[in-house]
């Protein structure tokens, strides 16, 4: 397989622990977001949206969308599973994931930031404060949801969730961790967000999170 990626990029860095958690060998094609590597014909003209992540599978067929992504090597390669055995635990993690890859992350992707500074002349200071104003906020709503969760889990008597759920990687940490990450790129306060953090630092462990990360990543800069 093959994976077209920017170190740096949110949702390629969620595909990256995937296959990592999974185990699966890829070659790393590095698209320079910054650069606008991801515009060149080269690239654009074999996705729809021109932008990263993209999986080539072994057959020769272009994924795109991150989540979309993860699914397709979770039903092609289920051990480990990123997804629980039952519909109820499933559509959690799933409601987990998409509080990150759908209510924080867009809005606060490069080309929106690029876009209020560009074109609606957006100071810096005003662009950071939107940022972490949503980042913040959606963090704190997926902390409230954890903790919903954790009261299901005790009624159900079932053990603490060590991760956001339960004690293996599911999608919601392969969105979580990325998540973080940027927060703290961009000083989001992190504080009081116990069970959040102690999701991001129980992955952050494990040996396919390290591998993942945007420091290991042959294209990273400082």
């Amino acid at each position: 397989m093959q994976l077209y990626n920017y170190f740096r990029s949110s949702a390629s860095f969620r595909v990256r622990i995937a296959l990592q958690i999974k185990g699966l060998d890829y070659d790393y094609l590095p698209v320079h977001l910054v650069k606008g590597e991801h515009k060149a014909p080269a690239y654009a003209s074999r996705v729809g949206d021109a932008l990263v992540p993209t999986l080539v599978t072994d057959e020769g067929a272009a994924l795109t969308q991150s989540m979309a992504i993860i699914e397709y090597l979770d039903e092609t390669h289920p051990t480990p599973a990123l997804l629980p055995a039952t519909p109820l635990a499933r559509a959690r993690v799933r409601a987990l994931a998409q509080m990150v890859a759908c209510e924080i992350h867009p809005i606060n992707n490069l080309r929106v930031l690029k876009y209020l500074v560009h074109e609606l002349h957006v100071e810096e200071d005003a662009k950071n404060a939107w940022y972490r104003h949503w980042v913040r906020s959606g963090l704190e709503a997926f902390e409230r949801q954890l903790a919903l969760l954790a009261q299901e889990r005790a009624a159900q008597g079932m053990a603490p969730s060590v991760l956001c759920w339960g004690d293996t990687p599911t999608l919601a940490d392969c969105c979580l961790v990325p998540q973080i990450f940027n927060g703290q790129r961009f000083n989001v306060s992190l504080d009081q967000l116990p069970l959040t953090m102690g999701a991001f630092e129980a992955c952050m462990a494990l040996p396919a999170f390290q591998r993942a990360q945007p420091s290991a990543c042959p294209d990273a800069e400082a």
